[in-house]
């Protein structure tokens, strides 16, 4: 049983899950923001997934971001189309920034760090990896 990630952005979307003893996260993909609900959709009736967790975009004084409208929309319609699956919002701050650096430290190239694709399956990693760290 999968704990799911989701960072959610205007354009992408991260996708990142957990083994299935919820003992590590990995980078699974990253798809185009519209598509989010028709993929997740695809993915629960494959994978058993028992949570999900969604990125909540702050500013540094904790004030909501100029994105939270966005991704507060999409947690309504994930809402009502998954009522049963339980949800969490996390905090994504630092997130893209971390993933970033990630790829640095990774020796990944200039070219390579561009992907703003897998920038943000890396931040959906390491937001889900956060979790399960603070879960136990």
């Amino acid at each position: 049983m999968r704990i799911l990630a989701i960072d959610y952005g205007i354009k992408r979307t991260g996708i990142a899950v957990t083994d299935e003893m919820q003992m590590i996260a990995f980078g699974l993909t990253t798809i185009a923001s519209e598509t989010a609900i028709p993929f997740l959709k695809d993915y629960f009736l494959k994978e058993k997934v028992v949570e999900v967790i969604v990125g909540e975009p702050k500013q540094m004084d904790g004030t909501p971001s100029q994105s939270a409208a966005i991704i507060n929309a999409f947690v309504a319609k994930f809402v009502k189309a998954f009522p049963e699956m339980p949800l969490a919002r996390v905090d994504e701050r630092f997130t893209s920034k971390m993933a970033f650096q990630t790829m640095i430290d990774s020796g990944l190239n200039k070219k390579q760090r561009q992907n703003k694709a897998l920038v943000d399956e890396i931040a959906a990693t390491i937001m889900l990896q956060d979790y399960l760290h603070y879960k136990k």
